[in-house]
Formats: C-alpha cells, structure tokens, sequence
C-alpha cells in the first residue's frame, strides 16, 4: 500500500474514534453499524490492533522517578563534581567545584543535605575552581571570571580571564569590597594565568595560592589588600595547624610526585616535610591536631600524620586501595575513589569527598572518628543515561562509570542503590573512560555474558567493555573501540592517547591478549564517509552504524565474528557489510534492528521533510519502520513525522529514539517530552512529561542517545531520560 495513503488512513482512523466517543452518537444504532463496519476495513486494510478496537482500555499510566541523585528536584540538589571543601566546628560544609549544569558550583552542606547555594557563580563567563574557605563572616572561593565581549560592566579584556578569589556573606550573597573587580565589585583578581589552586584563613588573613606566579599571597579578610607573600612552587590546598602554621600540599610537576611542606606564617620554610606520598589532593588538621592527606594515587586513603615534630604516619581512614579492595569497584562505606576532599568538625567526624575519575561525580559523606557512615549525598550523574541489564529483567543498571541496583516497590527517587563503580584507573590507565567524555550506554547480553558499549555526543565512536568477576570484580574492562573517518585526513584522535592509532582512517581495536592496552599489532583500520548519524548494538551483538551520506549506501552492517579467547568481541572490516538507505531519507541520522523480527527502525531527515540548517544532534524528521529487512525490503510499512524544526529557528526538534516492545518512544530536544508511538502502526498513543516526582522539569536533552527504553517480563516499561541539567537520569514507568 502506498505509505501516504496508508497514513491518512490512520489519520481517519483516529478521527473516527473521537467521533465514536460521543454518547449521543453512540445511541444511534445505524451509526453504530456503520462506524463498526469502517473500522473493522480500516483494522483490515492497515493492520491496527488497538486496545479500543478490541474492546479494551488502555490508559498508559506512567510514574516518574529517576536515579543518580540524592534528591531529585528544585535548586538545592546535590552538584556535579566538588572539587575542594571546607569543614567548619559545627559541621557545615562549604564546596566548591569548576561547574555546575544548573548553576550550584559552590554549595553548603549540613547534616546530609544542601541548604544553600552560593549565588552567580555561573554564566557571564564564570565559573568556580577548586578551593574555598570560611570565617564567621565570609565565604571565599576560588573562581574564574571569563570575558563576554564588549559591556559596560568591569569583565576581563576579549580573550583573557581573571583567576579570582570571590567573597560572599554567610547567606550565599556576593560581599562586595572597595577595589573589587567585576560587575558587583566582590571578586580579588589573583592571576591572569592560571587558577588559584588553595584557600586558607588565620585571623584576619587570607592565604591565597597562586600557582601560576609559584606563591602565597597573603590579603586581608577585611579590606582584600594584599600584605605580603613568599615563593612556594606549585602551591595547592593549604591547611592550618594548631601552632597556626602551614602546611602546604607542593602539587606535582611533571612526573614528579606531590609533598606536603610546612611554613610559617611570615613565609619561613620550616624543616618538617611529608614526601612519602603518591597524589596528595586535600590535607585538613583534627580537633587533635594531626593532619590528614587525602592520598589519591592507589592507597585512596585518608592518611593520618602525627605533626607535633617530624611527621610520622599513625593512622588511615579508608579501605587500602578504595574501592578496588576486596570485590574491585564493588561501593562500600569506606571504600573510597577520586578523593577531592577532606575536613573535620570538633567532635573529630570526618567528612570524605569523592569525585572518581575523570569527573564521575560527587560522592560525599561524613564518618564518625571510628568509621561508621553517618550520612551520604549523592550526585553521580552528568551528561549520561542509562540502561537495563536484560538478565536482570531492569533490576541492575548501567552507567558509563556508574552500576545501580533497583528495588521497584520503594517509593520514586529511593529504587536505587548505588553498588559499582565499573572504571579502575590504576589497572586500566589507557581505558578510553579516562580519556574521552561518553555519555551512553547500551547494555547487551552476548552469548549469555554482559557487554557495555559507550558512544558519546557526537557518535565519534563506540567503546566496548566485558566483565570478568573473578580477576576483575565489577569492573568493566577495555575491550574494543570503533571509530570513524576523520575528514582531514589526519588521525581521529587529538593528543597522545590511544598510543599506536592509526594515522589516517578508521579503526576498531580490539584488546587481543585482555591487558587493556592500545598495543601496535590490535588495530584494524579502513577509510570511510566521516560523518555519522549513529551506532546501534543488537541483540546478538552485531554493530550497526548510520551514515548521512546521499550515495545511497548509508548503513554499516558488522557481524559478530564470535568472542576471542579473552572475552572480546570479534569485529572486522572484511566481514563488514554496506546496506542501501531507503529512498525516502536523504540524510539518515539513528537506527535500531531487531534480528528477533527482522524488523529495522531508522529515523532521519527525509526529500518530503527536509532539514533546515545543519542541526548534527537530532534524529531528523520521520521515524520509520521497515519489515523483512535482511530480505531486501526498502518499503516502509509506516513512517510517522516527528517533532522538528520547520522555520529554520531549531526551536522544535526531536533529539533521541529507542524501541522496546510495543512502542517507539522519542524525546524533544528542548521540552524534554517523551512521544510514544505504536510500533505496529506508527500511530502516537501517548507523551510523557517529567511529574511532580523531580518537579516537573528537565533540562535540555543534549545527547544523540538521551532516551533508553526497556520492557520487563511484566510488561512494565523503564525509560530513561537524560537530564544534565540538574544533575540525574530521569526514570519513567509505564505501565504494560
């Protein structure tokens, strides 16, 4: 049947069904007859198999939750990233960290939650960093002012920024001072070279580190004049003991290792110095005196210092080795990873940061001095989503860094339990995790054994990890990667990882003797159209990839060639197989095969619903649905016309798709809602909006693979939806 025919019959079928709602209509039974006998051709004629043609209601109810996050609305939630704290007597928390999606780089912590924010930390150019501290008047952090072009206001020169040390009151507002720079006149610009990199007060002066200049300078709380200062090279955190000395963390320089020196206040260096340490990121001194390090190389310790004359180690604070203790990335109460930062109140509790690794997210908890978990704040989640692990019909989730177990009779937002972090940055340095930014995952069953496969905001490439419990726990181990073509004709990859990459082309590698390493001889390479529209991993395993090419031949088929001796999957360019685009797209941007059914779903720009412009992240402007795929068919049995910019002004457009069951869902780029479409017939049956659950709110959805949709035994639908903005993984529940 011509398609377009076959949609305005839909159309006609729906309309007919408002129509037959109308009681008085309904009493009228020549109206009956005939609207029956239209319906059944029309059930005939274009397949549709509806709850209402069969006698039955269908009401689609959904619940929204989400996941990754200790809490799940407003503006006080947990934020991305700390990256320095300070810890007051009585227990408040203060933070800071270079940025956060909704604008909560620097917060304040008190008794497991966040009760404030400090204000206009984000936007016009500025952002946080990583240092802060407090007296009983004042916050200061440090921050970097960017210029924003020409205004009126006091910003930095075009092309240059300000390293500041910003002051706020008690409450979060900025405290301005006479000789303060910026629109409100509250921030201490130290540098134009780099960031200030630690903050610390005694009595009325503030100790300031100036990296770039390799100094502490010194101001007054007060006024913000500067009094003195005195060479440190490569100055960090600071921290200030009982006899109101310094002690000062020397960052690394080069491949040197990090110490902790000790000053005095007039800029003496004094003799007692720590060096028996790896990569010292936060030091804080304990009601008793002694000074702890948080020991971010392979220990992931607190470490305990006797300082009262030459230092000597007494204690830790931690699990040896952190979360790689024991069941390696299994989370437990003192197993730590990623420490940014560390203090203490006067009753001696310890308060513990974690970031991971290559910014993972925030992780902080608080200790009484024996060790027993007090409270816990989460924030994990930055631009990532989610999905199922299909043995466990949806009970563990994946992350790019992140496993979640789920309970689903608890109430929305306390389902899950954080219980792996999957990245081991010590026994894989060269995982692509470390390295590039993906933020989705498809989680695939192959041959019974689990796979991650990552791809990221621009569908560059497609990382692929394997699991081995027994030598490796939870953690997900490199195993492949796929890239595509640059279209310079240079390597794909800036910088010097991986090592060995191919110089020109594409390339899938593959970890062919298991250590995890881009060695010289595990490379396959080829050359190919660079631009992609997008990758799709299906349920045996076999790798699918949509190019926007106009030559006709815009899909990539790679088999599965089977799982080496290691536990890799098997890629390869020969047996890679090119496949014609439909004639109905002209630029193809996702696609999703289900060898199950041989059903084929690809979405795109098409000759009747052009694009406008060259908006590279969204879906397009039709989804259709091919059967019979691997016998040739090119006809589509429907093809439906989504949410997409028609004015040239991307105000509308869809930015993701996933099929599961019996629906097809997609998201908005910039509402965040949810269309939900038969798979059958193409016909919308529903849209979901985030509820009152997370506020009814979600930012911008930023990613091609922002929504994720799985279908339990029970057939209840998990979808996932990315949500940067506030920091979570919106959850969606929708009833079978």
């Amino acid at each position: 049947m011509n398609n377009q025919l076959r949609m305005r019959l839909v159309r006609l079928y729906q309309e007919l069904r408002k129509l037959f709602n109308f009681r008085y209509l309904q009493r009228n039974k020549t109206f009956k007859f005939l609207i029956s006998l239209i319906v059944g051709v029309l059930i005939t004629t274009i397949g549709i198999t509806t709850d209402w043609a069969t006698g039955r209601t269908s009401t689609l109810s959904y619940q929204t939750s989400w996941i990754g996050n200790s809490i799940g609305s407003g503006n006080l939630r947990i934020q991305n990233n700390i990256e320095a704290m300070y810890v007051t007597p009585d227990g408040t928390v203060y933070t800071n960290s270079h940025w956060d999606e909704a604008g909560t780089e620097a917060g304040i912590y008190k008794d497991g939650k966040i009760i404030n924010a400090l204000g206009d930390t984000h936007g016009w150019g500025r952002g946080g960093g990583k240092a802060v501290t407090a007296n009983n008047k004042y916050i200061y952090i440090a921050m970097t002012q960017g210029s924003i072009g020409n205004t009126k206001e006091d910003y930095p020169a075009e092309g240059t920024s300000w390293h500041s040390v910003r002051r706020y009151d008690l409450s979060g507002k900025p405290a301005p001072f006479p000789g303060g720079r910026g629109w409100d006149k509250s921030m201490l610009i130290v540098s134009n070279k780099s960031e200030v990199t630690g903050l610390a007060i005694v009595g009325s002066e503030l100790y300031v580190s100036d990296s770039a200049a390799n100094r502490i300078r010194v101001f007054d709380t007060e006024t913000m004049k500067e009094i003195r200062g005195f060479s440190v090279a490569n100055p960090g955190a600071i921290a200030v003991d009982k006899q109101k000395n310094l002690w000062i963390i020397q960052n690394k320089n080069g491949g040197n290792p990090g110490k902790i020196l000790h000053y005095s206040l007039s800029g003496k260096q004094l003799p007692q110095q720590i060096a028996d340490i790896i990569e010292p990121t936060a030091i804080a001194i304990n009601p008793q005196g002694k000074l702890l390090v948080a020991e971010n190389g392979s220990l992931q310790q607190i470490l305990i210092y006797d300082i009262k004359d030459q230092p000597v180690k007494v204690g830790n604070f931690g699990n040896k080795n952190g979360v790689y203790a024991g069941v390696s990335g299994e989370v437990r109460d003192l197993k730590l990873y990623g420490l940014t930062g560390v203090g203490t109140d006067a009753s001696g509790n310890i308060y513990i940061n974690s970031n991971g690794f290559n910014k993972s997210g925030t992780d902080l908890r608080k200790f009484t001095p024996s060790g027993k978990l007090l409270w816990r704040s989460l924030g994990l989640i930055f631009v990532d989503n989610a999905d199922a692990d299909p043995k466990t019909d949806g009970v563990d989730l994946f992350t790019k860094q992140e496993q979640y177990q789920m309970d689903f009779s608890k109430p929305a937002g306390k389902q899950w339990t954080y219980k792996a972090y999957t990245l081991n940055p010590f026994k894989y340095p060269q995982d692509p995790r470390l390295h590039t930014s993906p933020d989705a995952t498809f989680v695939r069953r192959i041959q019974g054994k689990p796979f991650l496969f990552l791809t990221d905001m621009y569908s560059s490439f497609l990382q692929i990890y394997r699991f081995n419990p027994g030598t490796d726990g939870k953690i997900a181990i490199p195993a492949g990667m796929f890239v595509g073509t640059n279209g310079a004709d240079k390597p794909f990859l800036d910088g010097n990882w991986p090592p060995y990459q191919p110089q020109k082309g594409e390339w899938i590698w593959r970890d062919s003797n298991g250590n995890g390493k881009f060695e010289n001889n595990e490379y396959d390479t080829s050359k190919d159209y660079p631009h992609l529209g997008g990758w799709w991993v299906d349920s045996k395993g076999d790798v699918w990839k949509a190019l926007r090419t106009q030559d006709g031949m815009g899909i990539r088929h790679y088999p599965l060639q089977g799982i080496d001796a290691k536990g890799n999957p098997i890629y390869s360019y020969s047996s890679m197989e090119k496949q014609t685009t439909p004639e109905i797209f002209n630029d193809l941007r996702r696609i999703e095969y289900f060898p199950q059914t041989d059903t084929m779903y690809l979405s795109g720009f098409t000759v009747d619903h052009p694009a406008f412009g060259d908006d590279t992240g969204v879906v397009g402007s039709e989804i259709a649905r091919f059967d019979n795929w691997s016998k040739g068919n090119r006809t589509p049995r429907w093809r439906v016309v989504i949410p997409h910019d028609t004015i040239g002004k991307r105000e509308v457009s869809t930015a993701a798709m996933s099929v599961a069951g019996d629906y097809v869902f997609a998201v908005t780029v910039k509402t965040a809602e949810v269309y939900v479409y038969n798979a059958t017939t193409g016909v919308e049956v529903k849209k979901l909006k985030p509820g009152p659950e997370v506020g009814s709110e979600s930012g911008w959805i930023d990613i091609p693979y922002g929504i994720r949709a799985f279908r339990r035994s029970n057939g209840e639908y998990l979808v996932f939806v990315e949500e940067n903005w506030k920091g979570k993984v919106i959850m969606y529940r929708l009833a079978g």
